[in-house]
């Protein structure tokens, strides 16, 4: 990646990306989070209860990755910068229904900030709720 972008761009034309790489494991009732990223804004985990942290995946919890398009995107009528905390926010008063839902509400949120945004959301299964058969009545 490196070669081909010194080859394809100049100096006067400088370009740069950003990289993550990961690794899941799966494990009794979580799964673990491994992650090397270079220029890439740190990842963020939207949890069941509703919370949004950093740390292993639980049942019901949102992984999200995006690029630095979501955090540096300047909003409002002072261009401030949109920023970390104001996406854990947003992130917290989502309710948590999985990464398709994650998704859907950011991209709603940033389609006023005019910045190139990737994001992914990876999520865990939140267990399904048993149901206990009701005993027929006696006749």
């Amino acid at each position: 990646m490196n070669t081909v972008l010194h080859e394809r761009y100049t100096s006067s034309d400088t370009r740069y990306c950003t990289a993550i790489f990961g690794i899941l494991e799966p494990g009794s009732g979580q799964v673990g989070v491994h992650l090397a990223s270079g220029g890439h804004p740190s990842a963020l985990i939207q949890r069941a209860d509703g919370t949004a942290a950093r740390a292993q995946l639980f049942p019901g919890d949102t992984l999200l990755l995006h690029t630095d398009g979501l955090t540096e995107a300047r909003t409002g009528p002072e261009r401030e910068l949109y920023g970390e905390d104001a996406l854990r926010a947003f992130t917290a008063t989502q309710r948590p229904a999985g990464p398709q839902a994650l998704i859907t509400a950011l991209t709603d949120l940033i389609a006023g900030f005019g910045d190139d945004t990737a994001l992914l959301a990876l999520g865990v299964p939140a267990p399904l709720p048993v149901s206990v058969p009701t005993p027929a009545s006696e006749t």
